[in-house]
């Protein structure tokens, strides 16, 4: 079957793609309210999930246990990403305090990053952890270049880079041959790492694709070809599951890309996408950051565990 499946809000391009959600399954819209949502992240122990109203400047929280949704946290810092670490904390991308940040269990703040070689990072957008405890995140200019999502500056680095913060809490530069590095992912291997590129949304000959790098044994990057190109919009933040398949926003829903780099079917929402993360005991159910409103949708597929 080709085509969108009437009334599930999921779209056959390859028919590799049916077996990746059960064939009675829906979109759900969980909540509306926000003006730009970002950085869903699930945590395991307490079965919520969370996630940025950037314009807002509030962190949400819904509730897997009774379907509420509350204010996490407000005001945010105009946080965008947000993933966990090994030991269950929340490390948080700020637009406005233009740093990382590691919430500690008894509800302090630790900055982990807000400078490179003494100037100001520019506004950092989404982070990964990886298993040897080293946190990457990407740094591109949007939370500085308008008010709307951050305080509007002028650059002090000059440029956009990817960085990687050691477990001994150094900082360097993994990637700096990107316009807007946006959403970046491990495969579950974690011998890759998959970076966005938005450059488009500011040059109109600008990038709108995902590149994927050889992760080495040193921290360093390798490789980083064009891994899949953005048919509808851009790929903004996305993550993979424990098959290899990458599943991305874009503006016309979700994109699911095989590990070859090929779309295979999308979840069409009727608004664009932000960002995803994988949650539920199971890891199967895919929550959805649309424009406005908070979505999910039951899948046939694992994520791969952030832990």
């Amino acid at each position: 079957m080709f085509g969108v499946i009437e009334g599930t809000g999921f779209e056959v391009i390859d028919p590799s793609f049916e077996a990746c959600f059960v064939g009675h399954a829906r979109v759900e819209r969980l909540w509306t309210g926000a003006r730009w949502s970002e950085g869903p992240v699930w945590f395991a122990a307490g079965r919520y999930l969370l996630w940025s109203d950037i314009p807002n400047n509030k962190i949400m929280r819904y509730d897997d246990t009774d379907g509420t949704v509350s204010v996490f946290r407000d005001p945010a810092n105009n946080s965008n990403g947000h993933t966990v670490d090994r030991q269950g904390r929340l490390v948080s991308c700020e637009h406005l305090t233009r740093r990382v940040t590691r919430t500690e269990l008894d509800g302090s703040v630790t900055v982990l990053a807000d400078s490179f070689e003494g100037n100001r990072l520019n506004s950092p957008n989404d982070v990964v952890v990886k298993s040897d405890g080293s946190i990457w995140f990407t740094d591109p200019s949007y939370g500085i270049l308008m008010d709307y999502e951050g305080d509007r500056a002028e650059s002090e680095i000059g440029a956009c880079h990817v960085y990687r913060i050691d477990p001994s809490g150094a900082l360097s530069i993994v990637a700096d041959d990107y316009m807007k590095p946006n959403g970046l992912a491990f495969s579950p291997d974690e011998k890759h790492l998959y970076i966005a590129d938005t450059g488009i949304t500011h040059d109109a000959n600008g990038p709108r694709h995902i590149r994927k790098h050889k992760v080495e044994a040193d921290g360093s990057l390798s490789g980083g070809e064009v891994f899949a190109e953005c048919s509808d919009g851009v790929f903004d933040g996305f993550r993979l599951d424990r098959d290899g398949r990458v599943w991305t926003s874009a503006a016309d829903g979700v994109h699911c890309i095989n590990p070859q780099g090929a779309l295979i079917g999308k979840i069409m929402i009727p608004e664009m996408v932000g960002n995803v993360c994988f949650g539920g005991p199971k890891l199967n159910r895919l929550f959805i950051c649309g424009t406005t409103s908070l979505y999910s949708a039951f899948l046939n597929v694992n994520g791969v565990s952030p832990l």
